[in-house]
């Protein structure tokens, strides 16, 4: 936990002109830390193809900012492409690393979540790089998500194997209402 202040962010939709700001917290990422699985860091033009695709698809991409400065992001995307899937979304996040543990991250996953449940999701999975992530897990924890399992070595970065923790979370009350809203049948 940082001895800092939290900051007073503000969570707002991710436009074109903040990609570049997206790019530099995700670039440190991928060069300096096991989270990300990607290697070389994507070009500020690839981050707005996918930030464009995330939005085309009707899902929520989000940055936080504090004084006009984008200090984090997270989006949400398909959990799989099959469409028994269709209500089961994944999360990103990313904080930039001078601001962890001052609750930006608090402030995009919770605002990531709310955003998903308005849209009529149901579930929410992360797939967290490193289970030395402690950060991450603890974040995904907080806003109650149970960590379901751990893929043990299935990353190689940095000379090292690299485990994922699936942690998991319902969206709605208890995660069992049809997507009309009626409970499900209990076996």
């Amino acid at each position: 936990m940082s001895a800092h202040k939290p900051l007073s962010v503000i969570v707002r939709d991710a436009t074109q002109e903040d990609m570049a700001a997206v790019q530099s917290i995700y670039a440190f990422y991928v060069e300096r830390t096991p989270v990300s699985f990607e290697e070389i860091p994507p070009t500020v033009e690839e981050m707005q193809q996918r930030r464009n695709k995330v939005v085309a698809n009707g899902m929520p991409y989000l940055v936080a900012e504090e004084s006009g400065e984008v200090l984090g992001y997270c989006y949400a995307g398909p959990w799989r492409p099959r469409s028994a899937y269709r209500y089961t979304v994944e999360d990103s996040v990313y904080v930039a690393p001078f601001v962890v543990g001052r609750g930006v991250g608090t402030a995009l996953l919770s605002a990531l979540i709310e955003r998903c449940e308005s849209l009529g999701y149901r579930q929410m999975i992360a797939v967290i790089g490193d289970s030395a992530n402690q950060g991450s897990i603890g974040l995904h924890r907080s806003l109650g998500f149970r960590q379901e399992g751990v893929l043990r070595g299935v990353g190689l970065k940095f000379g090292r194997w690299v485990d994922v923790v699936i942690m998991h979370r319902p969206l709605d009350a208890h995660g069992n209402l049809l997507p009309d809203g009626t409970p499900a049948p209990t076996e």
